[in-house]
């Protein structure tokens, strides 16, 4: 399993847009997204943690792994990708 906290994630927007992000990089993969606690569990089936890592900043967040799983993805500047931000 990997885990990324994701503190930019709002509502159940924000969930579905990680999501689809992921799903589309490794359809196989099962993700679990908790908004109390900011967190993107993924058991993926062929992608790496960086390439999930890479899917969540392109869909518009800012994943950071937890547990030294991943490396963290290039910093760039946040992006407003859901539409209650």
């Amino acid at each position: 399993m990997i885990t990324f906290e994701v503190q930019d994630i709002t509502c159940g927007h924000c969930v579905g847009s990680i999501t689809r992000a992921i799903q589309f990089l490794d359809p196989g993969a099962q993700v679990q997204i908790d908004l109390t606690t900011h967190r993107v569990r993924i058991a993926p089936t062929r992608a790496d943690a960086s390439q999930l890592g890479d899917a969540i900043q392109r869909a518009g967040y800012t994943p950071v792994a937890v547990g030294g799983e991943a490396p963290a993805p290039d910093a760039q500047p946040p992006r407003r990708a859901c539409c209650c931000r």
